[in-house]
């Protein structure tokens, strides 16, 4: 089973935590500006994701996996992701970018 996480830099960042594991991330590009980070995770278990603020003060949440929409396969993910990032002609893309140490985004 696998999840999309997300990430908006400069104001949150999604993370893995046990039982899930960090398989892809990609950037979405908006017209040249990255605007958020994905992260295809696996989900051995439903479990909980861990949701940091970046701004003060910093506020951490754990929130339920059981309210993320789950994919089968990798495939299935990466086709959700595609599909969440084209709008018509709009310049939008995503890009793979290699995983932060330990998974992270």
């Amino acid at each position: 089973m696998f999840v999309l996480l997300t990430s908006r830099p400069g104001q949150f960042r999604t993370e893995p935590t046990d039982g899930m594991t960090a398989v892809e991330a990609y950037d979405y590009v908006f017209y040249g500006k990255r605007t958020a980070r994905f992260v295809i995770a696996e989900l051995a278990a439903d479990t909980r994701v861990r949701v940091q603020e970046e701004t003060p003060p910093g506020v951490v949440n754990l929130v339920s996996t059981r309210f993320l929409e789950k994919y089968a396969t990798l495939e299935a993910a990466r086709a959700a992701l595609r599909e969440l990032a084209s709008f018509g002609t709009m310049d939008i893309a995503l890009v793979p970018t290699p995983l932060a140490v330990g998974g992270r985004s």
